[in-house]
């Protein structure tokens, strides 16, 4: 990649990265030129295993994926490493296999095992010293310095807003260089965490979540340095999909309807077939 995700925030580059889930949506981002781009732990095990965002995917599971989205991509990933999948050692673990993987930023989050989806009902947090000393490890850990580290607080939901800022500012002193304070309720929330802290803050814009989708530019304004859409591409996807089978159930053909499709020259294109074609005329197999 040609520039780091740090050196864009160092910049003064807001980062807005729309949620990638597999290789279809990571090819098609990856040539928009979006500043990163962010695999989400929820859609990625909907797409690979057909689950809820619950625990139930492994750090095998997910760095499996990470590893060939961020090989096939050139935009910086920003990669979703739940809690860092266990204690401290599985913190560590986690940080040297996703660093290995060749992404830009790890997002360590502060849920009880097994996690959920920080848009969802019954999430319960670690306490603040166990999270502090992930972060701490993680620092350690860490190799490359433009490797970004990102600590979530899921604190807001269960505690309060006071909590998810204390807990925030203790991450921050622990070397955590992103902050992600998880599902704030209102606009006024939002002010207040884009305010509160010397280190940049990201904002989680999920559509039908817990929190107002605001643009861009207003989170910028707001005193934030990024925003993710994770759940804008399988969201999509699930949409059209849903219409386009129906059509064919309905209708008993592919054709006649006006769904936004990729041509299939395209999609051939997107997913490498011109690479393949190039490589036979070169090397045409005569036997």
């Amino acid at each position: 990649m040609s520039e780091t995700l740090r050196s864009k925030l160092d910049r003064g580059e807001f980062v807005l990265a729309p949620g990638i889930y597999d290789l279809i949506s990571a090819l098609i981002a990856d040539r928009m030129g979006f500043p990163a781009l962010y695999v989400t732990g929820y859609g990625t095990v909907a797409s690979y295993l057909g689950l809820p965002d619950a625990g139930l995917a492994t750090y095998t599971d997910m760095l499996a994926r990470v590893s060939v989205i961020a090989e096939r991509t050139r935009t910086p990933i920003i990669a979703d490493a739940d809690t860092g999948y266990g204690g401290l050692l599985n913190v560590r673990h986690t940080v040297r296999g996703y660093e290995r993987a060749g992404v830009s930023a790890i997002q360590i989050e502060d849920q009880q095992f097994p996690k959920k989806c920080g848009h969802t009902k019954n999430r319960r947090v670690v306490p603040l010293a166990e999270m502090v000393d992930k972060i701490k490890v993680a620092v350690d850990t860490r190799q490359n310095p433009d490797v970004l580290l990102i600590a979530r607080t899921d604190a807001r939901t269960a505690l309060g807003l006071d909590e998810a800022l204390g807990r925030g500012e203790a991450y921050a002193e622990a070397g955590a260089d992103i902050l992600f304070i998880e599902s704030p309720e209102s606009e006024d929330e939002l002010a207040r965490i884009g305010s509160s802290f010397s280190v940049p803050v990201l904002a989680n814009m999920v559509d039908g979540g817990r929190t107002p989708i605001l643009s861009a530019d207003r989170l910028r304004s707001l005193g934030f340095a990024m925003a993710i859409h994770p759940g804008l591409g399988f969201l999509a996807s699930a949409g059209v999909l849903t219409k386009a089978y129906e059509h064919l159930k309905e209708t008993g053909t592919s054709t006649g309807h006006d769904l936004p499709y990729y041509s299939f020259d395209d999609f051939n294109r997107l997913i490498g077939f011109e690479d393949v074609w190039a490589f036979e005329e070169k090397y045409p197999q005569t036997y």
